[in-house]
């Protein structure tokens, strides 16, 4: 299963000491068949003043390793950490109900706010900063290290310093379980649906393709595709969702290293004919770009909003031995048309100013839709 993923940065600093021991100028004897992270590895651990594990050196050096691909999205997850992560793919996880992305100055951005959670709860807000969780700020760490933090056993109590423009404020929120609430779906008139995902994790895309299905059996007049502040998710999700309005063709193309581009396709049985609007916004990231990136280059939907994130790379999970994972990009991914979005982002055929209501939105998604009615079978092709 292919994964968008988090931002890992990593840092460490030498120190320089006065004095010295005879013996320590002379590097010890390399035995057969071992590398400069074991011998480096069996030294510290032996010899240094300060005790560490030999698990906190494997863990270093990995974290160490990632650092030098310099690549942001790329991440290594501890054993609890690489749990909580599949628990959140899988839907179901224990924290307080926020998306976390890098921001510029080393705090941590709220993409996204489940409703009902704990974080809706007490007021956070999309765009809200966090510079520190339990205390501890958050510059100089990375992504899965706070929102490991964030997580944790239903019932505790987790503090965040949370930035919201000039002021600065403290909330104390009660971590809960956390159910899947990624997809809802909202009547906008009688004869029109949104659907909202706010995640590509594990069903999105069979939820999707059965209330178009729906639809079509109802006989509504058209469909919203709300994907405004969704951050992403699994990649097979993506294509199955754009495949619930596409009759096939490609939906997104891969390259990984060393290998021609690879296309994925829909699956074949999609609704073509509904009158379809995507709502975007610059929180609309990788996953959700995909999707919006395939429908408006096929020419299946109109896309309202603001210009999305721009991240065009893919990434995959990979367990090690002892639980833990490492998260790597593996390749960069092309729309229909070969396009990339990699810091660029999707514009939006109508474009309606970031910030703007929900309720313009909403009536102007309704504008673009009764044009969209208006039109049908006024021309054709033969």
């Amino acid at each position: 299963m292919v994964a968008v993923g988090a931002v890992v940065l990593v840092a460490y600093a030498a120190g320089v000491a006065t004095g010295s021991l005879s013996h320590s100028s002379r590097p010890p004897a390399r035995p057969t068949g071992t590398s400069v992270i074991d011998q480096a590895e069996t030294t510290i651990e032996s010899r240094a003043v300060k005790p560490v594990s030999r698990t906190d050196l494997e863990r270093a050096a990995v974290q160490g390793m990632l650092k030098a691909l310099g690549d942001q999205w790329s991440a290594y997850y501890a054993p609890t950490d690489y749990a909580h992560f599949q628990q959140v793919l899988s839907g179901v996880y224990t924290g307080v109900g926020v998306w976390v992305r890098r921001a510029a100055g080393g705090g941590m951005r709220v993409t996204s706010v489940q409703a009902g959670s704990p974080a809706a709860l007490a007021g956070l807000e999309v765009g809200d900063v966090l510079s520190a969780v339990g205390g501890q700020p958050v510059a100089g760490r990375s992504v899965a290290a706070v929102v490991a933090d964030l997580r944790g056993k239903p019932g505790s109590e987790v503090a965040l310093d949370v930035h919201r423009g000039a002021a600065t404020l403290t909330v104390t929120l009660r971590r809960t379980t956390i159910h899947d609430d990624d997809v809802n779906v909202t009547m906008l008139t009688p004869t029109i649906e949104m659907l909202r995902v706010q995640a590509f994790t594990h069903g999105v895309g069979r939820w999707t393709r059965s209330q178009v299905h729906n639809a079509q059996r109802r006989g509504l007049q058209g469909l919203v595709l709300d994907l405004r502040g969704d951050p992403g998710g699994l990649l097979d999700e993506a294509v199955e969702t754009a495949s619930a309005f596409l009759g096939g063709g490609p939906v997104v193309a891969y390259q990984q290293r060393g290998s021609a581009p690879h296309t994925l396709a829909a699956l074949g049985d999609g609704n073509t004919r509904i009158p379809l609007v995507v709502l975007v916004d610059g929180g609309t990231a990788s996953a959700a770009e995909i999707v919006a990136g395939a429908l408006q280059d096929r020419g299946r939907a109109v896309i309202v909003g603001s210009t999305t994130f721009g991240k065009g790379s893919v990434q995959a999970p990979s367990q090690l031995s002892d639980g833990s994972a490492i998260e790597l990009t593996v390749g960069h991914y092309l729309t229909p048309s070969g396009r990339s979005l990699d810091g660029v982002g999707i514009k939006p055929d109508v474009l309606v100013p970031a910030g703007s209501s929900d309720a313009v939105l909403d009536d102007r998604a309704l504008e673009v839709l009764s044009g969209m009615t208006a039109d049908a079978g006024t021309a054709g092709r033969g």
